[in-house]
């Protein structure tokens, strides 16, 4: 089945010759090939593809031209909630106050940056825009979540000031088996 003009065959034809790479190649050689009057079977058996490799590389060719043969390019940020300038203007919000030496919470600038973008995200991301632009990281958890206050009092009182818990005991009583390990 012939589909392209002769001006548009010529034009494969040289592009065939200065074509380097041999997936873009062959594709050429199969859009050619059908325009030599091949059927897509027998242009799958000539070049040793599938029928619907074949099928595929025509309609590419159908609608994009050869350069639809050509690899999309990879990489970059694919998934990106802000653009590195968006990012960096929503940082700004936040650079006086760390420029003044004040420490910032990770929780509150996550927080903003979820309003900002309109979705949930992870601790992670805030993290790696942090990184993204040469911030460091900014305040470590001031106490566990599930601390227990009583007990923490209860071990201030037990040991006295500039001495091990275990070292305490007086007569009889042995100390806590922790001060006979040796690391």
């Amino acid at each position: 089945m012939v589909k392209c003009s002769q001006d548009q065959v010529k034009r494969l034809k040289k592009a065939l010759q200065r074509e380097k790479d041999p997936a873009v190649r062959q594709r050429i050689q199969m859009i050619l090939l059908r325009e030599d009057g091949k059927t897509q079977p027998e242009i799958a058996e000539l070049t040793g593809v599938s029928l619907s490799t074949v099928n595929r590389a025509h309609m590419a060719y159908d609608h994009g031209g050869v350069n639809a043969f050509r690899p999309k390019p990879t990489g970059g940020r694919r998934n990106e909630n802000m653009t590195l300038e968006e990012e960096r203007k929503f940082l700004d919000r936040f650079a006086k106050a760390a420029g003044a030496g004040e420490l910032l919470n990770i929780r509150a600038l996550k927080i903003a940056y979820e309003e900002q973008i309109g979705h949930p995200t992870s601790e992670s991301t805030i993290y790696n825009l942090l990184a993204r632009h040469q911030w460091r990281k900014l305040m470590p958890r001031p106490f566990h979540p599930e601390r227990d206050e009583e007990a923490q009092e209860a071990y201030k009182k037990r040991v006295s000031p500039g001495r091990d818990e275990g070292s305490t005991h007086r007569r009889g009583q042995r100390p806590a088996l922790a001060s006979y390990v040796r690391r």
